[in-house]
């Protein structure tokens, strides 16, 4: 069985989800595909469906509804680990990530990373179509993150991941909490609190072309202040390990 595992959140990516399946599908080395599908209007779930047929390493769950990304991939996290994959990716539908750099995080983590993460802001700016104030936004929240967590991390709401087998196990991911980007967060501030190795990757992010966002106002009201939640909770109980 493939060792790895690409874990996509879908709502509404009819315009995206056959190519970014069909481009991940002829990287080398091989990689699966999980989509967690939320109940898509347009019918993503049912391009999914189809493109199964063809390629049994093509995986989905299907939920009811718009339940979050952070549950998105707590469930996908949990399905990959009950299925025995070694490395497991989070990435986007929309090809704001380039797959080629699914790669790239791969060869860190088999270099001995825990978790690598392709960053943005690591070596500056490397955003490509986003409105300034956007891209304001988004820099100065992890220079926020940073300066009240000490986490030294210059893209810490990064949603393109490379988990080991063994950080995954380790957090207890019914204790995390957050939903939107504050879940991105979260989950690095946890690996890292437990002592695993954090790696950033370069990477150049490029705003979809086709689709529709799904940022909101109140994803970043979440993250600000589940920042300094999260830090409080963390003077008086450390995340459990599991068993």
């Amino acid at each position: 069985m493939n060792e790895r595992v690409v874990i996509i959140p879908t709502y509404n990516e009819k315009e995206n989800i056959e190519r970014i399946i069909r481009y991940v599908f002829q990287l080398e080395p091989k990689f699966d595909i999980l989509i967690i599908e939320d109940n898509s209007p347009d019918g993503t779930g049912a391009i999914v469906e189809s493109l199964q047929k063809e390629f049994p390493q093509l995986h989905m769950i299907r939920r009811e509804g718009k339940l979050g990304l952070g549950t998105a991939y707590i469930t996908g996290f949990k399905w990959a680990l009950q299925n025995g994959y070694n490395y497991i990716f989070e990435m986007d539908a929309d090809f704001s990530h380039n797959p080629d750099d699914l790669v790239r995080l791969y060869n860190a983590c088999k270099e001995g990373n825990d978790m690598a993460i392709g960053s943005r802001y690591v070596t500056g700016v490397n955003v490509v179509n986003w409105p300034m104030g956007r891209v304001l936004m988004s820099y100065f929240a992890s220079k926020y993150v940073r300066f009240i967590t000490g986490m030294k991390i210059n893209d810490a709401t990064a949603g393109f991941v490379c988990y080991t087998r063994k950080v995954l196990e380790t957090i207890n991911l019914d204790r995390i909490r957050f939903k939107g980007y504050a879940f991105q967060i979260e989950m690095k501030f946890t690996a890292w609190t437990l002592g695993f190795k954090l790696k950033e990757i370069p990477i150049i992010f490029t705003d979809r072309t086709l689709g529709t966002s799904k940022m909101s106002g109140g994803i970043f009201n979440e993250a600000f202040w589940g920042v300094i939640t999260m830090k409080l909770r963390s003077f008086s109980k450390k995340h459990q390990r599991q068993a």
